[in-house]
């Protein structure tokens, strides 16, 4: 084989191996691109469209590593149960902050004089 054979093939053969990284690559960028948008519209109360971007992502993330997905399928009941018992641990504390500013509140007016509103 010839020197000029010899580059001519290493040269596709590295073009090859970027194409092949390149095909790999737009799954992990569906995949995070997916993921990100979903958060972006949850966060901004788009929740029917969020949700509908975190499937895409996770069926992108379940055909880049279907054992990972399978493991977190598996565990997907602990999952929403620690999520579930957070979000109830959020509420009672946002109601007890709720309940407490409240109190203070009625405190305030009925001591009157100089803890009152008034416009300077």
């Amino acid at each position: 084989m010839s020197m000029q054979n010899s580059l001519t093939k290493v040269n596709a053969e590295s073009r090859v191996g970027a194409h092949m990284n390149i095909n790999q690559d737009w799954k992990k960028v569906l995949m995070f691109g997916a993921f990100g948008a979903a958060a972006y519209l949850l966060l901004s109360g788009k929740r029917a469209a969020g949700m509908a971007s975190a499937g895409v992502g996770l069926a992108a993330l379940a055909s880049e590593h279907p054992d990972k997905f399978e493991q977190f399928w598996n565990q997907a009941p602990e999952y929403l149960d620690r999520g579930h018992r957070i979000v109830n641990g959020i509420q009672s504390l946002v109601e007890r902050i709720t309940e407490h500013a409240q109190n203070w509140q009625q405190m305030r007016n009925r001591m009157g004089g100089d803890f009152q509103n008034k416009p300077y």
